[in-house]
This record gives structure tokens, sequence and C-alpha cells, in this order.
């Protein structure tokens, strides 16, 4: 059941005490009062939420919809049953809000009850320390067709590099249902019925999608901003170990959370499976990059860098049709989302392709776009930096090729091969 704990937020209260002190001996005595009030008050009258005009905002966890019409998710609709979907953090804080969308919903689609929690280790679809989640203090909303929500602040303490629980019960039937599918994480679909402040929930099936959620955001304890990874795939974490958080953007994030010469960083997610930079070819792989670009990365809270890495993709499966996708296309998509990143302030750095050759889609003239691309990745000057991906995983003896032991399919690779992407990046690029 819902824990009704008191959840503080002594970083805006203090912050308030502090303004006073400053002020010399007449506001020492406001300083004395503030101080006995804290002490005096109960703790339901102490609790002040942050306000959605916070600037210390910053997306700890995102994903991207991958889901269009007329594909059909595996649970093509909802009807009064609760998900609980399993998330991962970047950064933690003393409060929380999420997002939900209906982006390609064919109908309004209502959230009847929700919470957070953090997930049980011993028990996948169990949470504990939940926490209700509300919408202009109400416990349901219906969310528009087309549509993005932001729950209410939430003062709660997120850990950093931890798994959440969001636990959503959709009333009645949801239509066609958005979400990122491919997550590489197991999330659960109860019964019927509404188990969202349920600790246990009484599981139906299993799903490896993300319907509805697409963020999360924190306050930090101090000052953070976000790198997006950007891209298909390989950013997405295909070929990785399932519900394990060994994508590459994982394991960036634990380096820069252990290396204590690196500003603090939260590190979101923006793959999706198939995706392409400049076109569409299949409605489970999102739109394309140019496409999505505001919604995936720029209506994200506090970003200051991109890595990119896509295009694979686009050389790949166009090499397979009568249209084969050149190298001037790919970069023209690239200095259109570096124009619409600098315009915002926000670095992009730009990471080569990987190496594919025996990969299923693999062709001698494709790879030679490849190669092309990372060229000009390389020694355009476009970019704000540049990552070596391709040489990270690369065969010694073969560098158009992954080396055997970093994959299993010759195009994605596995745990190692993602730590070893992680690794080769220079985190002073983030300083």
């Amino acid at each position: 059941m819902i824990n009704s704990g008191c959840f503080t937020s002594p970083r805006i209260r203090l912050e308030t005490i502090l303004r006073y002190s400053q002020h010399g001996k007449k506001s020492s005595i406001v300083l004395a009062t503030l101080v006995c009030l804290l002490v005096l008050l109960p703790c339901q009258q102490l609790q002040a939420q942050p306000g959605h005009d916070d600037p210390a905002w910053v997306t700890t966890w995102a994903t991207s919809v991958s889901t269009l019409p007329p594909s059909t998710p595996p649970e093509s609709s909802l009807q009064n049953q609760t998900v609980r979907l399993i998330v991962h953090t970047s950064v933690g804080g003393d409060a929380v809000r999420l997002r939900f969308a209906n982006t390609h919903g064919d109908k309004p689609v209502t959230i009847g009850s929700a919470s957070i929690a953090l997930q049980d280790d011993d028990s996948p679809s169990s949470a504990h320390l939940l926490q209700p989640i509300t919408f202009a203090g109400q416990a349901n909303i219906t969310i528009p067709r087309g549509a993005v929500v932001f729950s209410d602040p939430l003062s709660m303490n997120i850990p950093s590099d931890d798994n959440l629980a969001v636990s959503l019960y959709i009333e009645g039937d949801s239509g066609f249902v958005t979400a990122h599918e491919l997550s590489n994480q197991i999330s659960y679909i109860s019964s019927t019925g509404d188990y969202s402040d349920d600790a246990a929930l009484p599981v139906a099936s299993e799903t490896e999608s993300w319907p509805f959620l697409t963020a999360i955001d924190v306050i930090p304890s101090q000052p953070t901003s976000a790198i997006v990874t950007l891209g298909d795939s390989i950013t997405d974490g295909w070929g990785s170990t399932m519900s394990a958080n060994h994508r590459w953007p994982n394991f960036l994030a634990r380096r820069l959370y252990q290396d204590d010469r690196s500003k603090d960083y939260a590190v979101v997610n923006a793959g999706i499976s198939g995706n392409r930079v400049t076109t569409e070819q299949n409605p489970t792989f999102g739109q394309n990059l140019q496409a999505r670009f505001e919604r995936d990365v720029l209506a994200l809270s506090n970003i200051s860098h991109i890595i990119l890495l896509e295009g694979v993709n686009d050389i790949g499966m166009s090499f397979r049709s009568d249209h084969p996708v050149s190298a001037s296309d790919i970069i023209a998509g690239y200095h259109q989302i570096i124009a619409r990143a600098h315009a915002r302030g926000i670095k992009v750095i730009g990471a080569t392709l990987l190496p594919y050759e025996d990969a299923g889609y693999y062709s001698e003239a494709g790879n030679t776009v490849r190669q092309e691309v990372n060229t000009f990745i390389r020694s355009s000057g476009a970019f704000d930096g540049v990552i070596e991906f391709s040489r990270a995983v690369a065969d010694p003896t073969n560098a158009n090729r992954i080396r055997a032991e970093f994959t299993a399919d010759n195009l994605h690779p596995n745990d190692d091969g993602y730590a070893a992407m992680a690794e080769i990046i220079d985190l002073r690029l983030f300083q």
C-alpha cells in the first residue's frame, strides 16, 4: 500500500533560510524564528513541493516512441489493467515528475491511478516505498489523442543508477498503445483491476515495451545537465542482456558517476531500434530522426550534450531496395540535427558508425558509404567532438567487422562490446 511517510524537500527550505541569513542583525531575528518554526511545525505543514518552473529539473530517464500506426504492439490495447514499468535512473534527486504520452493513440486514454516506487530486488514485479502520482491534485487524468502530460512534482528520494517501478492503471480501453518497443527490459501487465498501489502485482503477462511513459525528471542535489544518446538499436541496447542495464549509455552513466573529475550528468537514451536519419521504412522503427528530434530530445529538461550515433540502418536497409541512400543524404540529416541543437545551445558529438561486415544487410557498396560518413564525422569539424565507436569494437585484423567476442550477429555489440564503446569515450568532451 501507499507509504505515508514524509518526503520533505530540505533543499528548498534551506535556500530560503540562507537568503535571510545574509542580511545583517535584523534578519538574524527572522532566521531564528524560521529555525524555530522548522522545529515546531508538523512534518505535513513543512512539506513544500517543487514547482514545474524550478530550473533545476533534469531528465534522468527517457525513452522514444517507436510505435507508429498501423503497427500493432504486443499489447494492442490495455483494458482496465495495471502496467508496472521498470526503468533505470542515471542521476538521482529529491523530487520527481513524470511525462506520459498518447502520441499516436487513436482515442483519448485514461490513467485511472498511478504510482512510483523502487523495484523490489528479490521480486522483480513487486515494488516498495510506493508513492501516489497525481495530476493537478487528482489521481486520474485523460490524455487527449496526440498529447503529452506531466504529473505533479513529488518530493521523493530518487536514487542514482537504480530501478524504479512506475505503475499505471489504464481505465477502460486504451485503444492503440503509444509505446517504446524492444526496451531490453521486462515490465509487467496485470490481470483486470487497479493494482497501482499494491506492492505485489498479479502478473498476467510480461512485456518488453514501455507504454505511455516517456520521461522522468528529477531535481538533483547540485546543478546537473543531461547528455542525450541519440541513435538506433545500438543505442537502444539490442543484443545486451535483458533487464541488466548493459546498454552503452548505461555504462557511460556509471563512468561519469564514478569519475570524481567529471561534473554530474544525467545520461538519457533516445535510441529506437531500426531508426533512420532521414527516411522511414517500417512502422515499428519509429519516425525518422528529423521528425522525432524535437519531441525526443529538445523537449527534455536541461540538455547540454547530444551523442549522435545513427545512419547504419539508412545504409543497410536502403541498399536492399531500389533507392540506396548516399553519404550526402545522411550528412545532410546530420547538418540539420546540429543546426537545431546549436540553436538551443546544445553541443553535438558525432560518433562513428560501427563496422557491420557479415551482418544480414551488409554490402560492399554500403560499407563504402559508411566509410564516407565516418570520414565526415572525423574530419569535417561540423561536430563539437568525435567518439571513435567504430575503432572501439573493430576486429584488429579486419576493420570492417566487429570483433567476434563483441557480437552475436555482426551488427549489434553484446555486453562486452557496449562496455568497450563506453570506455573509449573521452570524458573531457563534457567538461
